[in-house]
């Protein structure tokens, strides 16, 4: 099958570069309603949380699928590289399409029945946990599962192996936010509010984001915060796509965003700011949150984070001018909360916009920009090892009770909490660890900080089993590989950023072999004697989810497939099917705490996990580019992709190259006390002189992730993936990407 796109420019137009380009397309793209379409299915896209509404033609023989943008509201009409090209991963030619098994690892795969297969994996289990315990067998999940798939994903490690070990990627992606989010606000949803309303704010802080090329639609409403006269502020410290189109760019040494963060409060107070009514009607907890800020002030943070006093007034005053006028929202991303202490920044972030009154007014508010597809949804319904279905806490008497009620089993048969993602995967083959891994949709070889040493603890497990599309480097090292279908194949549902349920829908048959891993889960559920209650029907699972959900934070009972097409996708929570889902949360003055106020919760900063020193002097920072999603998968399979990036870069400032020996094109080691990755040079000045940068979505030598560091932090568990010590070294010279010695300038 091949897929037919629209593509936009890769190279710089107009000096703008090719992130700015894409991100703006959705200016310049017709918009096309599918339903006019013959033989058009409506659907949404394969990858980030915006989760584009597009529609799929496919021909008559399913030879190809012509992928066109629909006037969803996150995506207006726009698709990002990614989208446009989401089709050619339906019929690549490395697709999975039949289990394979090997007696070793040092033997190769071989190809065999599913009930092969599927005896392999389950006479390991009973096996394993026979010698070991129900605990010896894990299970780590993914947040691109559909909700469906996460769901039954949970009940399955619960009820069918009865292990407490299962976590998922998403607590890599934006667990930071959603501790803090729920220790401040009592629930924690990506954004408050639907997306279009960010663009009818005044003002907009974005910590640590750049969605011009990480989701490109999504510009377009920062861009008309802009274009309406109000101000974008980027914090990061690379002068990424996003930056370039900021009204203010606050451009801070890595690993300070907490600090930043007090100062801005300390300026809010100390400059009359301050919604006294809202924090005193709304809030507890703000005398101690200030006594920590008051020691904050603006020549202090200066020296800590690099960010000019000039430059932190002036987001204030923005901030509080928007908040007076049209609105004002401080977001977060994985660049402030991907920390050993982004559970605290994000906290002081949240103190921040509470202490302007933003959250329940029009316009305003502090959200998160969730990453993964189905980030949100993946975690409310049972991946992360401490919850139960509905954001319910596992160790909560009720929860279980009522949970155990949905799916038949004695509460008392629920294990309790399980380790978070990398403590199971540290613990993995140990001896008092899981024996045996069951992984659905993650490739944590890449994914995960310290990597190599990942790859050791797979390969000290007594059986690892692999559900994918393409033999990633996790399902390279498996025992078992089963082949699952993707997002274009199967019906499901979805949480976006908003908290909005919307639809996935089939467009197309998967290729004979392959199953849904609600499947795969009902034939293993079967095998290991608990055949009733795993459906391998989505819409059976959903229904099950809806109930299983009631009355939890994420109340998804009033949420139908019907409601679902009829109205744009339906919001959570929505506890009926005659209530209307909540887009907007907050407005009514309360929030879903037990006394109905917002908690600002006193913390300060600290320094980060590892700081550069004279063996390690330089500051790495890693994230994602426009070509390429998460551990690239599924992009390095896609031709127009891999061609458009083929490998991995460094960014590095001319100066710091220049006291390295270092030209544009060379290759570069980036060594750090766990590991080392190698990539080419990219001399650029958008970039600070003490930092370099590189994109984590390749394996191999190439996979950044040997090199970060895994402090975690205490309250989300989440790696300090965005900042640690590193050192160059030049490997050798090779041919330029650009004209031997040129700057990129300002290129992100």
């Amino acid at each position: 099958m091949q897929g037919i796109y629209r593509s936009g420019n890769m190279t710089d137009v107009d000096g703008k570069s090719a992130a700015h380009t894409i991100a703006n397309m959705a200016a310049e793209t017709p918009v096309v309603d599918a339903r006019l379409q013959n033989g058009a299915v409506e659907t949404h896209c394969a990858y980030c949380a915006l989760q584009c509404g597009m529609s799929l033609t496919v021909d008559g023989g399913e030879s190809s699928v012509e992928v066109a943008p629909l006037d969803f509201p996150t995506n207006r009409g726009g698709l990002c590289q990614k989208g446009w090209t989401s089709a050619d991963l339906l019929r690549s030619p490395r697709r999975l399409t039949s289990p394979m098994i090997r007696d070793s690892r040092s033997e190769p795969f071989r190809e065999v029945s599913w009930d092969v297969a599927l005896d392999v994996v389950a006479d390991g289990i009973r096996s394993t946990q026979a010698k070991h315990g129900n605990d010896a067998v894990a299970v780590f999940g993914g947040g691109g599962l559909t909700n469906e798939k996460a769901y039954q994903l949970g009940k399955f490690a619960r009820v069918a192996l009865r292990t407490s070990n299962i976590d998922y990627n998403g607590r890599y992606c934006m667990s930071s936010a959603a501790a803090a989010s729920n220790r401040a606000f009592g629930i924690d949803r990506g954004l408050p509010f639907p997306l279009p309303d960010l663009a009818e704010s005044g003002a907009v802080l974005v910590m640590g984001g750049n969605v011009a090329e990480t989701m490109p639609p999504f510009m377009q409403h920062l861009n008309a915060v802009r274009d309406a006269g109000g101000d974008v502020i980027v914090a990061d410290p690379r002068r990424t796509a996003t930056a370039d189109q900021a009204t203010l760019h606050l451009q801070l040494m890595p690993g300070t965003d907490l600090a930043l963060a007090l100062g801005l409060l300390h300026i809010v107070v100390a400059d009359g700011h301050v919604d006294r009514d809202y924090i005193t009607s709304r809030t507890t907890g703000f005398d101690d949150v200030w006594r920590v800020a008051t020691q904050w002030w603006p020549e202090r943070v200066e020296r800590v984070t690099g960010v000019p006093v000039a430059a932190q007034r002036a987001t204030v005053r923005a901030l509080a001018t928007g908040r007076a006028g049209r609105g004002a929202v401080v977001l977060t991303a994985r660049g402030a909360e991907q920390h050993s202490k982004g559970t605290d920044t994000v906290t002081a972030l949240i103190n921040l916009s509470l202490a302007l009154g933003l959250p329940g007014r029009p316009h305003s508010g502090y959200g998160c920009i969730t990453g993964q597809g189905n980030g949100q949804g993946g975690r409310e319904h049972g991946q992360k090892a401490d919850q139960l279905p509905g954001y319910r806490k596992i160790d909560d008497p009720a929860a279980r009770a009522h949970v155990a009620g949905v799916w038949g089993v004695p509460p008392e048969t629920l294990p309790g909490p399980g380790r978070s993602a990398f403590e199971l995967i540290e613990s993995l083959g140990t001896e008092h660890g899981p024996r045996s891994l069951l992984v659905h949709g993650s490739n944590l070889v890449v994914s995960s900080p310290r990597s190599h040493r990942v790859a050791d603890r797979l390969a000290a497990l007594d059986q690892l089993v692999v559900c994918d599309l393409f033999m990633s480097e996790t399902a390279a090292l498996a025992d078992v590989v089963l082949p699952v279908t993707q997002w274009a194949e199967e019906d499901g549902t979805m949480t976006n950023l908003e908290g909005r349920v919307i639809r996935r829908r089939a467009a197309v048959q998967p290729p004979p072999g392959v199953r849904t891993e609600l499947e795969v889960m009902a034939d293993l559920a079967a095998r290991l004697g608990r055949a009733d209650g795993f459906s391998a029907d989505p819409r059976v699972v959903f229904d099950e989810l809806r109930r299983a959900s009631a009355g939890g934070v994420a109340d998804y009972s009033g949420i139908t497939w019907e409601r679902i097409d009829s109205e744009d996708g339906v919001f959570w929570p929505c506890p009926s099917e005659d209530a209307p889902g909540r887009s907007r949360l907050f407005t009514d003055g309360m929030f879903p705490t037990p006394d109905g106020r917002a908690r600002l919760v006193a913390v300060d900063h600290r320094a980060i996990a590892e700081e550069v020193d004279t063996d390690y002097p330089v500051y790495l920072t890693t994230g994602r580019i426009l070509q390429h999603y998460q551990s690239g998968a599924q992009t390095r399979r896609v031709p127009a992709l891999t061609d458009a990036a083929a490998e991995p870069y460094v960014d590095i400032h001319p100066d710091l190259a220049a006291r390295h020996g270092m030209a544009n094109g060379d290759l570069v080691r980036i060594v750090s006390r766990r590991g080392d990755a190698v990539g080419k040079a990219r001399l650029t000045t958008a970039i600070r002189a003490d930092t370099v940068f590189m994109p984590f979505h390749w394996g191999g030598e190439q996979a950044i992730n040997r090199v970060t560091n895994a402090a975690l932090d205490p309250t989300s568990k989440m790696p300090e993936f965005k900042v640690c010590a590193v050192q160059l070294e030049r490997v050798d010279s090779q041919p330029a990407m650009e004209p031997s010695g040129a700057v990129v300038a300002g290129q992100a």
